[in-house]
């Protein structure tokens, strides 16, 4: 049978929009459902293009639906304070929210990747829950980086790696490996959302608190490219596309320097 370009863009579009004749009804799938779903036919279909069992590809080029922005929601120093106070696991709280760490990058931390005398966090592993299991491979990026963690962590960083193996994970899940991603959905309650509930914050997700720590950093001076480095993003535009609002104070902050810059002479020159 073949695979027309029609029937794609037909599969992709019944995907999007669900199909409110069926009984039940059908819900459509999120834009990001659909574009992961398409990006898995669209690549297989290019195998068989290269085995030369198509001519071409006819997934390419179909209409996809566009992904809505949501907006990013950032935590205050007291918020993060009293979330981290609220849960339990203080420590993993305040590394998310301090250093810009993605989930799986945190709760793959060895004991070997903490530096405490530089204070540093070396981020070469990434822990991706796959079905039931925890799949330990490198950041999305595929970068190694480093990344310092302030120092107001030091203590609760040292008490957290005293008198253990180097190789023992640094944050470890109650069965004493790598800890699961939190449920932050409406119908389960996690140890995440009941000390969100408990601190009486905005609600959030593991993800926000790397947007709180993007918009600390920016706040105190960080420029771009340190923002990238930091979140290992793969370039400093990806950065920009992300926390865009974030540099927004900038826009002000250059045209107040050119003003300085402009003596009230050649304010009259410029003005005449």
């Amino acid at each position: 049978m073949n695979i027309l370009f029609t029937d794609v863009q037909a599969w992709v579009t019944k995907m999007s929009v669900g199909d409110a004749k069926a009984k039940p009804a059908i819900k459509g799938y999120s834009a990001t459902s659909v574009i992961r779903n398409y990006g898995v036919l669209a690549a297989i279909l290019d195998d068989a293009v290269k085995d030369r069992r198509l001519p071409a590809n006819p997934a390419r080029g179909v209409d996809l639906p566009r992904k809505t922005k949501k907006p990013h929601v950032y935590l205050s120093h007291d918020d993060v304070a009293r979330f981290a106070d609220a849960s339990s696991y203080p420590l993993l709280i305040r590394v998310l929210a301090y250093c810009g760490l993605r989930w799986g990058e945190a709760v793959a931390l060895r004991i070997q990747d903490v530096d405490l005398v530089k204070r540093r966090l070396r981020v070469e592993r990434n822990a991706v829950r796959v079905d039931a299991k925890i799949i330990i491979g490198t950041p999305k990026t595929h970068e190694l980086r480093t990344v310092a963690f302030p120092k107001f962590l030091l203590p609760a960083m040292r008490e957290a790696c005293k008198d253990r193996h180097r190789e023992d994970v640094l944050f470890p899940g109650p069965n004493g490996y790598y800890m699961r991603p939190p449920h932050t959905g409406k119908n389960r309650v996690s140890w995440f959302d009941a000390a969100v509930k408990l601190a009486s914050i905005p609600r959030v997700t593991p993800h926000d608190l790397r947007h709180t720590y993007a918009s600390f950093a920016v706040s105190a001076g960080a420029n771009v490219k340190v923002l990238q480095r930091n979140l290992g993003h793969a370039s400093a535009a990806m950065t920009l596309d992300v926390y865009a609002e974030l540099f927004d104070d900038d826009l002000n902050s250059v045209a107040d320097a050119l003003d300085d810059a402009v003596s009230p002479k050649n304010v009259l020159k410029l003005c005449s």
